[in-house]
C-alpha cells in the first residue's frame, strides 16, 4: 500500500506540472485501482459520490467530491489520486495545471468556504471570506475572477483575498460577468415571470434585452462566449420533472431564438408561451438540465432524469437553429465539462451509480472512465 501511495504522489505531482512522460506510471496505478482511490471513510457521508468535474484540455483533467479530488492525464481512461480529506467540494475552477479555486464545505449543514491551490490540488489553502458565502466563482486569471451568491455578484482583483459588490438589479437570482465591464442578470418579476438584462458599464446601468413570462418563477441559469448567450427560465417543478425554457442569442442579446420549451405534467407549462425548436430537453421524460457548454460554436446542454433513470445531452452545431437531444446513458444526476463540440466528459453526480464517462462524438456515444465501487 506505501508503494501505491508513493506512485500516486508522483503521479500527481507530475500531472501538477504537466510533465508528459508520466503515462507508464498512470497505466500502473491506472483505472484498475479503482478501490485504492476510493478507500477509507468519505467526508460527510456513508459513501463517496461526485459533485464536479472539469477538464483544461484534451488530456487533462479532475474531479472532485466528498473528501477527495482525482486527476487525469490521458483522457480519464487512467485516474490518481491527488487530495484526500475533509472538504466537500461544491466546484472547481482551475486556471492551469497548477493553479485552481474550490469551493468546499468543511461539514455538510455548513456553507461554502473558497479554497486556493498553487500546487495542482495536492493541498488547499483556505481564503478567509468573513459573512460571504459564495455559490459559484468564475477566475480569468492568478489575480482576477467573479463570485456569485444566490443573489448578488462580486469581482476581486486579489486572487479572491477582497471582494467588491457589483451593483445589481433588485430581485436578481443569477448574474454572469464575461469581465468587469460586461454581464448579465436573471431578475424575477413578481407577478409576471422573468426579465433578462445586460451591463456594458460594470452594472452602473442595465438594459432589459428579453422578457419571459412564467406562472412559475424557480430561478435559471445564463452561458456566454463571444457574442453568443444562452438563458434558461425554469418553470414548475413536481413528480421529479421539470418545466423549463432555453432561448439562444448569437447577437450579445439583440435578437433571440427560443430553443427548448419543455412543458412537463408535473412542472406545468414552460416559461415564455411560444413554441422553441423543440418542446423536450435532453434526457426525457421530464428532464432537468445540468450545466450548458459553450464550445467551437456549439452549444452542448447535460441532462439528467430521475423518473427515466437516465442522463445524457442535447446539442445545437447553429446558434438554436436547430436541436437534437442524443442517446442517453443510465443514471440519476449528471454534469458535464467539453472542451470541443466532440471531445467531453460527464460526471453522473448520484449516490446511487456515481461513474465518470467520456465522449469524442459530442454525446452521441459514452465510454465508462471510472466507477465509484460500492460499499455494500
Amino acid at each position: 500500500m506505501r508503494l501505491l501511495k508513493l506512485k500516486s504522489g508522483l503521479v500527481a505531482a507530475a500531472l501538477a506540472i504537466g510533465i508528459t512522460g508520466v503515462i507508464p506510471l498512470t497505466h500502473a496505478v491506472g483505472a484498475a485501482s479503482a478501490n485504492d482511490l476510493f478507500i477509507g471513510t468519505p467526508a460527510g457521508d456513508s459513501t463517496y459520490r461526485f459533485s464536479d468535474i472539469e477538464f483544461l484540455n484534451a488530456t487533462t483533467g479532475r474531479a472532485a467530491g466528498n473528501g477527495f479530488l482525482i486527476g487525469t492525464s490521458d483522457a480519464g481512461s487512467s485516474w490518481q489520486s491527488i487530495y484526500k480529506g475533509t472538504w466537500q467540494f461544491t466546484q472547481l475552477d482551475f486556471i492551469s495545471n497548477t493553479t485552481g479555486w474550490a469551493l468546499a464545505k468543511s461539514s455538510s449543514a455548513g456553507t461554502n468556504a473558497l479554497i486556493h491551490t498553487t500546487d495542482g490540488g495536492s493541498s488547499f489553502t483556505k481564503i478567509p471570506m468573513g459573512s460571504l458565502a459564495l455559490e459559484r466563482i468564475k477566475f480569468t486569471d492568478t489575480k482576477n475572477g467573479f463570485g456569485y451568491t444566490r443573489a448578488f455578484a462580486y469581482k476581486t482583483s486579489t486572487g479572491g483575498k477582497t471582494w467588491t459588490k457589483i451593483s445589481t438589479p433588485a430581485n436578481t437570482r443569477y448574474a454572469e460577468f464575461t469581465d468587469v465591464k460586461h454581464g448579465w442578470a436573471l431578475i424575477i418579476v413578481p407577478g409576471f415571470g422573468y426579465k433578462l438584462s445586460r451591463t456594458t458599464d460594470g452594472g452602473v446601468n442595465w438594459s432589459t434585452k428579453l422578457t419571459v413570462k412564467s406562472s412559475e418563477v424557480s430561478g435559471g441559469e445564463i452561458y456566454t462566449n463571444g457574442s453568443q448567450v444562452w438563458a434558461r427560465f425554469n418553470g414548475g417543478f413536481g413528480m421529479s420533472q421539470q418545466s423549463y425554457s432555453l432561448y439562444g442569442s448569437s447577437d450579445n442579446g439583440l435578437s433571440w431564438r427560443k430553443v427548448i420549451s419543455q412543458s412537463t405534467a408535473g412542472g406545468g407549462a414552460a416559461p415564455g408561451g411560444a413554441v422553441g425548436v423543440v418542446q423536450e430537453g435532453p434526457a426525457s421524460p421530464g428532464g432537468h438540465s445540468s450545466n450548458l457548454e459553450l464550445v467551437d460554436g456549439a452549444a452542448i446542454l447535460g441532462g439528467y432524469s430521475p423518473a427515466g433513470e437516465v442522463i445524457g445531452v442535447g446539442r445545437s452545431l447553429g446558434v438554436g437553429k436547430t436541436w437534437v437531444n442524443l442517446k442517453t446513458i443510465k443514471g440519476f444526476e449528471s454534469v458535464i465539462s467539453f472542451i470541443s463540440k466532440n471531445r467531453g466528459w460527464m460526471a453522473d453526480t448520484s449516490l446511487s451509480s456515481p461513474a465518470l464517462y467520456g465522449t469524442t462524438d459530442g454525446g452521441k456515444t459514452w465510454s465508462n472512465k471510472l466507477t465509484i465501487p460500492s460499499n455494500d
